[in-house]
C-alpha cells in the first residue's frame, strides 16, 4: 500500500505544552485501514515541535514548560536574532532540542502508545499562530 498523507491544522494555542493526540487520532482515522504500519507526524515550524510524554497528569506539561524556559531563557546577551522578539530565538532553540516530529506505531488501524503516552505539540512562542502538521501513514 502506498504512503496515505494529509495536512491537519491545529488552532493557536497559547506558548506551553499541549496534548494533541486526539487531533492526530482524528488524522489517521481518515487513511485506509492498516493492520501494522508507523505514522509519522511533522510539524511544519520552526518555533514549535512535538514530543511524546505523560499524557495523564498536567503538571508534567507545566513543568516541561517551567524547565524549558529556566534551560533556554528570553533575552539571554549573546542572541543575534532578535528582530522578532525575546521568544524567538528561544523558541527555534526550544524546538530544535526537542524536534519536529514523531513517528508512532499503528497496529490493527489504531496509535500503538503507551498507557500514559499522548503528543505534545511543544508552542515556544507566546502568539505563535496556528500550526500545520503532515501527517504520513506507511504500511
Amino acid at each position: 500500500m502506498p504512503v496515505q498523507q494529509t495536512t491537519i491544522v491545529i488552532a493557536a494555542k497559547p506558548r506551553g505544552f499541549h496534548l494533541i493526540t486526539r487531533e492526530v487520532e482524528q488524522a489517521l482515522a481518515q487513511f485506509s485501514y492498516v493492520e501494522a504500519g508507523l505514522l509519522h507526524v511533522f510539524i511544519q515550524h520552526t518555533s514549535a515541535s512535538l514530543t511524546i510524554n505523560e499524557n495523564a497528569d498536567p503538571t508534567v506539561r507545566q513543568d516541561f514548560e517551567s524547565h524549558f524556559n529556566q534551560m533556554v531563557p528570553e533575552n539571554a546577551p549573546y542572541y543575534r536574532h532578535t528582530c522578532e522578539g525575546p521568544d524567538d530565538m528561544p523558541a527555534h532553540l526550544k524546538a530544535s532540542l526537542l524536534g519536529t516530529s514523531v513517528t508512532i506505531p499503528v497496529t490493527n488501524g489504531r496509535l500503538n502508545m503507551g498507557t500514559w503516552q499522548g503528543i505534545y505539540l511543544c508552542e515556544h512562542r507566546d502568539f505563535g499562530g496556528q500550526r500545520r502538521l503532515v501527517v504520513s501513514l506507511s504500511s
